[in-house]
C-alpha cells in the first residue's frame, strides 16, 4: 500500500493530524512572543523604548550585528538572564540567525517577567536588507 492509498482510504485521521499539527505550530509560536518586522524593531531601539538581545554565539556576533545589541548566546541564557534586569521596563527584541531560537528564548524571558518580542527573519532577514551591522 502507497502514501497516496493510504491517505486516501485514512483521510479523516490525516485531516484531524494535519489540524493538530497546524494547531501545535501556532501554539508554540504565540508562546515565543509576537514578530516584529525590522522596521518596527529599529523605530523601537531609536526611541529607546526597546533593547535588542543578539541569542547568535560570539563568533557570528563579532562578525556582524546591529549597532547596540547585546550578545546573549542562547546556550547561556539562562545564565545570564540577570545581565538583562536593568532592561526589565523595556522591551526585549530578541534576534537570532534565522528565527530558530527566538520563539524558545522568547519563552523563557517571559516566564522571567520581561517583555519580549522576537524580530522577524532574523540577522538573514536584515542582511538581506543590506541593513547596516557593525563587525567587532
Amino acid at each position: 500500500m502507497s502514501w497516496v492509498d493510504f491517505v486516501a482510504e485514512q483521510w479523516l485521521l490525516v485531516s484531524i493530524l494535519t489540524v493538530l499539527v497546524i494547531a501545535f505550530l501556532l501554539l508554540e509560536a504565540r508562546k515565543g512572543g509576537t514578530t516584529i518586522s525590522h522596521h518596527q524593531a529599529t523605530r523601537l531601539i531609536n526611541s529607546g523604548a526597546a533593547v535588542l538581545v543578539d541569542l547568535r554565539d560570539a563568533k557570528e556576533f563579532k562578525a556582524g550585528h546591529i549597532v547596540d545589541a547585546i550578545n546573549i548566546p542562547y546556550a547561556n541564557l539562562a545564565s545570564r538572564i540577570d545581565d538583562l534586569e536593568k532592561h526589565k521596563g523595556k522591551q526585549i527584541i530578541l534576534v537570532d540567525k534565522m528565527g530558530q531560537h527566538a520563539g524558545a528564548a522568547g519563552k523563557i524571558l517571559r516566564e522571567k517577567g520581561f517583555q519580549v518580542v522576537r524580530m522577524q527573519g532574523g540577522m538573514m532577514e536584515w542582511l538581506q536588507q543590506n541593513l547596516p551591522v557593525v563587525k567587532a
